[in-house]
C-alpha cells in the first residue's frame, strides 16, 4: 500500500514541477510586463521566433503579439498549428540536415526585419540541436564527433555549449547578428546559474543596448512550486543547496544518504543536470535512470523511503523514459529476479533494469525543458 501511495505522491511533485514552468504561462506572464511592453510597443512589426523544446508552448503563450512567425520544433515533440506561424521539425538530441536546413531559415527569417521591427526571440534547452550551422571549414559530421567525445567524458552541458558555440556560423549571438530589428529574447532555462548566453548555445543574445534579454523561468521555478504542493499535503519539505551535478550515480548516491535522514511525513526535493562517463559496453539509459540505481543501492532496505529522479522533458538519455522509481525494496526485488544493479550500472542498462520492475517513470514528452529534479519522501 505504502508503495503505490509514494509512487502516486512522487507523481504529483513532478507535475506539480512541471507545472510551476509551463512555457505558455511563463511567456503570458512576461509579456505583461511594462519593460517588454514598452519593448514591442515601438515596433512597426513584430515577428516571432521560436527554438527549443519548449517552442510550442512559448509560442501559444505569444498567441496576438505578432504578425508573422518561425518556430523550431524536435520531431518528437508536442507540435501546435497557429496562423502566420512557419513550423520545422528538426533533429535533437543530435542534430542532421534538418538542423542545417532550420538554420538557413531562422538567418533568412531575420533577414526578413528592418531596424524599425522587434523580434520576439523565445528560446529553450534543445536549441543547440536543432539548430546546427557549422562554421565555414567544419563539417557537420566533424562538428557531431567533437561534442559526442567531449559528453561521452561526463562533460555538463556549459562545456558542450561552449563546444558548440565555437564550431558554429549561428550560435553565440550570430543569428542575433543577422538582424537589423531589436531583439527581445525570453527564456526558460535548463543550465546551471540560468545564464541565457548558455540555453541553446545563446543564439541570439547579442551586444546591443536595444535588445533585452530575460530569463523567464528555470529550474528552481519547478522546485518551488513543488514544495508549494508538499506543503499544501502537510508534508515538511527541505530542499537540497545548490544544483546537482557530477556523475549520476554518485550524485544519486549523496541525495539518497540526505534523503536517509528524513523523518516520517518529511520530503526532500533537489533539482540541476548530472553527466554519465561513458564506457563499453553500453546498453540503453540515462543520467537519471543511473541517478535513481545509485540511490536505490544506498537506501536498500529502508522500506518507508521513496525516490524519484526525472527529466522536466520526458525522456532520459536513450531511454523511452523520462526517469525511475525506487525505494527501500528495489533492490531486494531486483535481486529475486536475478538482475545485479552492479552489472546494470557499469554497462549503462539501467532502461531494461527498471523496466524489469515495473518502475520506469514515463511520460512522453511534455513540451518543457529546465533539467533534472529528484524527489524523495519519508511515509
Amino acid at each position: 500500500m505504502n508503495e503505490t501511495r509514494g509512487k502516486r505522491l512522487l507523481r504529483a511533485l513532478y507535475r506539480a514541477a512541471l507545472a510551476g514552468v509551463d512555457p505558455c504561462r511563463r511567456v503570458e506572464a512576461a509579456l505583461s510586463e511594462a519593460k517588454v511592453e514598452r519593448a514591442l510597443g515601438l515596433a512597426r512589426e513584430v515577428g516571432v521566433f521560436a527554438v527549443g523544446k519548449a517552442a510550442s508552448g512559448m509560442v501559444r503563450g505569444a498567441r496576438g503579439r505578432f504578425s508573422r512567425g518561425l518556430a523550431v520544433l524536435p520531431r518528437d515533440g508536442p507540435g501546435f498549428s497557429w496562423r502566420g506561424v512557419e513550423v520545422l521539425r528538426s533533429a535533437h538530441p543530435e542534430p542532421d540536415r534538418s538542423s542545417v536546413a532550420a538554420a538557413r531559415r531562422a538567418l533568412e527569417f531575420f533577414a526578413g526585419f528592418g531596424p524599425e521591427d522587434v523580434i520576439l526571440c523565445l528560446v529553450s534547452g534543445g536549441a543547440s540541436s536543432l539548430l546546427a550551422l557549422p562554421r565555414r571549414g567544419v563539417t557537420l559530421s566533424q562538428k557531431r564527433r567533437a561534442v559526442e567525445r567531449l559528453a561521452a567524458r561526463g562533460a555538463p552541458i556549459v562545456e558542450l555549449n561552449r563546444l558548440r558555440t565555437r564550431l558554429s556560423a549561428i550560435k553565440g549571438g550570430r543569428l542575433g547578428a543577422s538582424t537589423r530589428a531589436r531583439l527581445v529574447t525570453l527564456v526558460l532555462s535548463d543550465v546551471p546559474g540560468d545564464r541565457p548566453e548558455v540555453v541553446g548555445s545563446g543564439p541570439t543574445i547579442r551586444a546591443r543596448r536595444e535588445d533585452l534579454v530575460w530569463v523567464i523561468g528555470g529550474n528552481a521555478d519547478g522546485l518551488a512550486a513543488a514544495q508549494a504542493q508538499a506543503g499544501r499535503w502537510g508534508l515538511a519539505v527541505s530542499r537540497v543547496r545548490g544544483r546537482l551535478s557530477g556523475e549520476a550515480r554518485d550524485a544519486g548516491t549523496r541525495f539518497a544518504r540526505r534523503a536517509s535522514r528524513l523523518s516520517p511525513g518529511e520530503a526532500l526535493v533537489a533539482g540541476g543536470e548530472t553527466t554519465v562517463t561513458l564506457s563499453t559496453p553500453r546498453g540503453r539509459g540515462g543520467r537519471n535512470l543511473e541517478f535513481t540505481l545509485g540511490a536505490a543501492l544506498e537506501i536498500a532496505g529502508d522500506p518507508a523511503l521513496f525516490l524519484l529522479a526525472a527529466g522536466s522533458d520526458g525522456r532520459d538519455g536513450s531511454s523511452r523514459a523520462a526517469g525511475a522509481f525506487a525505494d527501500g525494496r528495489t533492490v531486494e526485488r531486483a535481486r529475486r529476479r536475478r538482475l545485479d544493479p552492479h552489472r546494470a550500472l557499469s554497462r549503462h542498462a539501467t532502461d531494461a533494469f527498471f523496466d524489469s520492475l515495473g518502475d520506469l517513470f514515463v511520460t512522453g514528452p511534455t513540451g518543457g525543458n529546465v533539467a533534472d529534479w529528484a524527489f524523495a519522501l519519508r511515509l
